[in-house]
């Protein structure tokens, strides 16, 4: 039944104090996200110009991308689930998943920059992101089944810096390949060899990172492992599995409620700064909407820039922020890095010139560090630790639903009232953002002191 694993087991593990990780512990169970955010972040600044290249009209490009939400809303829960109920002596719960799905984004990776029509980078894109979800999903529970409630934000905030350091490399890559001569011009409508060389990169660094965390990283035992062993073969059957998984809506607790809300405008927000920031700064700053120009790859590579300085300022503010919430509250923070980061993206419609494109991504990166660190903070600490996995992957379809909505209404919107003009839908990605913000102030959080 649904409510089975809510025991007193539950209660039992959640008070067991759990021993103090030093630092080089946290960052050596943190590290394989640097891999993971890598091929995020080449699949954020580049799919789009992917896309336009093999043919996209700008007006469908939201619609190609809901390959990605839809395998996180297919995959995540499921992965959970699975990671919940696996225990090996050697390779623990959650550092199998880890790697499998290392090794297929590795392929993915090597797969995209080769696609040579606009129907082949679509399936490889679901491909891609259904296996760097089954990597990353583990990772968050990873956090709550580690560390002890008063090490869990600087656990999320040790995430969150690699995080940003993956991301400003991998951003800047198809830049720096420019830079030492490699071709940016798309020659016979294929992908210039800057984009093609940072994927290469990217599958090598994402199975590196993740094998580092697997092999140098241990899991805590389940307490009771007769108990779990006894647990797990129940759940292996379907209708068990099927149940539980459906069955866990009901079970969110508040606190996960009114995240939701929150993470629906956020991702809205995200969602179109991925899509569309690559169209926008081409048609507002350099002038052109034709995908084969010079000046719209030229665009390209300043995207990947731009989203390198979020990256980074993230990569310094998950550090801080911690300091800040301990000084007021977790909520508090993550409603004034919103707010900054709603206005920041909203201020891009003000801008035409390459040199102020990256002020706002200021703005942007405090919020992303926020985004990354507060949530998983304010939830862990509400969870049952005995379905950590399967909670924080169904927490992901309030990341997944609201890309599925903008990657169906975006277009249109963009379309009918926006004119084609793709730095409106950053205006309106902007105020969502702060939406966002205004619903963050009544989250619950019962916090403990933080260390």
């Amino acid at each position: 039944m649904p409510g089975r694993l809510g025991t007193s087991m539950d209660m039992h593990t959640n008070a067991l104090k759990k021993p103090r990780l030093s630092f080089w512990q946290l960052w050596n169970m943190s590290f394989g996200f640097f891999g993971i955010q890598f091929g995020f972040a080449l699949q954020n600044s580049n799919t789009s110009r992917i896309f336009s290249t093999l043919g996209a009209n700008p007006d469908d490009l939201a619609l190609f991308w809901l390959a990605a939400p839809v395998t996180g809303l297919l995959v995540q829960p499921v992965i959970g689930y699975m990671s919940d109920n696996t225990w090996h002596p050697k390779w623990g719960r959650r550092r199998p998943f880890f790697f499998i799905g290392a090794f297929l984004a590795a392929i993915a990776l090597f797969l995209m920059p080769n696609s040579s029509a606009l129907w082949m980078a679509v399936a490889v894109l679901w491909m891609m992101d259904a296996a760097i979800n089954v990597s990353m999903e583990p990772f968050r529970a990873f956090v709550g089944d580690k560390l002890d409630p008063t090490q869990q934000t600087a656990g999320y905030a040790m995430q969150t810096f690699f995080i940003g350091c993956g991301a400003v490399i991998a951003s800047l890559l198809p830049a720096i390949f420019t830079h030492f001569g490699v071709s940016n011009v798309p020659v016979d409508g294929m992908i210039p060899d800057t984009v093609r060389y940072s994927f290469y990169a990217g599958a090598v660094v994402f199975m590196v990172a993740v094998s580092w965390t697997v092999f140098t990283a241990d899991e805590l035992p389940p307490p009771d492992l007769a108990s779990f062993q006894h647990e797990r073969k129940q759940a292996r059957h379907i209708g068990t599995a099927l149940t539980e998984i459906v069955g866990g809506f009901g079970q969110m607790p508040k606190t996960m409620v009114q995240l939701a809300f929150v993470q629906f405008f956020t991702w809205i927000a995200l969602f179109a700064m991925w899509i569309y920031t690559g169209s926008a700064i081409a048609d507002a700053v350099w002038g052109t909407r034709d995908a084969q120009s010079a000046a719209f790859q030229e665009a390209g590579n300043q995207v990947g820039i731009m989203f390198a300085v979020y990256s980074g300022v993230s990569a310094l503010a998950a550090f801080i922020l911690p300091i800040f919430a301990r000084a007021t509250s977790r909520k508090m923070v993550h409603f004034v890095c919103l707010a900054i980061g709603g206005l920041s993206l909203a201020s891009i419609a003000l801008i035409d010139s390459k040199e102020m494109l990256m002020l706002p991504m200021v703005g942007v990166g405090i919020a992303w560090a926020s985004i990354l660190t507060m949530p998983y903070a304010i939830l862990a600490g509400s969870l049952p630790a005995k379905r950590m996995g399967y909670f924080m992957g169904l927490f992901n379809f309030f990341v997944v639903i609201p890309q599925i909505v903008s990657g169906l209404l975006l277009g249109y919107v963009t379309r009918a009232f926006f004119g084609g003009h793709t730095v409106q839908t950053l205006v309106l990605g902007g105020v969502c953002m702060l939406v966002a913000a205004v619903l963050t102030l009544a989250v619950t959080d019962k916090a403990p002191n933080q260390a």
